[in-house]
């Protein structure tokens, strides 16, 4: 995966101002203590109370959420692919001396140190992988490293959303300080939105800088996700709308999935040397 969100890091907390974090941060603090193991205590008393307790951001971008899993007592790693956004994060950490893990990695090539309770992924972060195989290598990576019992949330947008929303559509909005236009190009044939972001940010002389990014992000069906998740030796826990909380319709535009470790099997060392060869 390209370094995207390169300039875009320096002005995204700004423009994704009306992100409702804070109410994402309740929702996962809610599921995990339905669903999962890990508990919001720092001081674990040994080796596996302490794995068990570990939460992954995964695609965390410049850290805002996990900030939030951080404050209500999660013990928390993030990891995002990209330099800059991570640099914003560890920004935040600095500022107000959150003890949080921020790594650097591709999910599709996840390391960890350990098992953790819990990993998530939210705010369109798996709709970046284009190809099914490759986010199945995610699942598999993210179930092998999960401690006994843990939980995987994450949210996608869905093919319905790219295909009949946004797809073709364009978003511009502007602002004192920061504006931007953002162009959407819906490729029916794969099933990939392009979207071409141009930004115009105000420097301190007063004179506008303007640059611009390319993204593709992925549409996926609730059957290929849920299939996915199966493959890759986890159980489906709860699938809702992520945007009314009720059940999912074929008008949905993001769902959320909580699934459960249900046992390990090594299929990724397999997956890759099948791609390798």
């Amino acid at each position: 995966m390209t370094e995207q969100y390169g300039d875009f890091a320096d002005v995204y907390d700004e423009l994704m101002d009306n992100v409702p974090y804070r109410q994402w941060a309740e929702r996962l603090d809610v599921l995990i203590r339905r669903y999962g193991v890990s508990k919001p205590e720092r001081d674990a008393d040994d080796l596996l109370d302490s794995e068990r307790n570990l939460v992954v951001d995964l695609g965390c971008g410049t850290g805002t959420l996990t900030e939030l899993l951080y404050q209500k007592g999660y013990d928390m790693i993030g990891v995002d692919s990209s330099e800059s956004m991570l640099n914003m994060a560890m920004n935040k950490r600095e500022r107000c001396g959150a003890e949080i893990l921020y790594l650097q990695q591709d999910m599709r090539e996840l390391e960890l140190y350990s098992t953790v309770g819990t990993v998530y992924s939210v705010c369109d972060s798996l709709n970046y992988i284009l190809e099914e195989e490759e986010l199945l290598e995610v699942f598999t990576l993210v179930n092998n490293y999960l401690f006994p019992g843990g939980i995987f949330l994450f949210d996608f947008n869905t093919d319905y959303k790219y295909r009949e929303v946004i797809g073709d559509a364009t978003i511009a909005e502007n602002r004192e300080d920061c504006s931007f236009i953002w162009e959407n190009y819906y490729h029916p044939e794969e099933g990939i939105n392009e979207y071409d972001l141009t930004v115009f940010v105000r420097q301190n002389d007063g004179v506008f800088r303007r640059f611009t990014e390319t993204h593709f992000q992925r549409g996926y069906t609730v059957e290929q996700m849920l299939a996915l998740v199966s493959r890759a030796g986890m159980t489906v826990q709860e699938v809702r709308d992520a945007d009314t909380g009720r059940e999912v319709t074929d008008r949905s535009e993001r769902v959320y999935v909580v699934a459960k470790e249900n046992g390990k099997f090594c299929q990724v060392g397999a997956q890759r040397r099948r791609k390798d060869g």
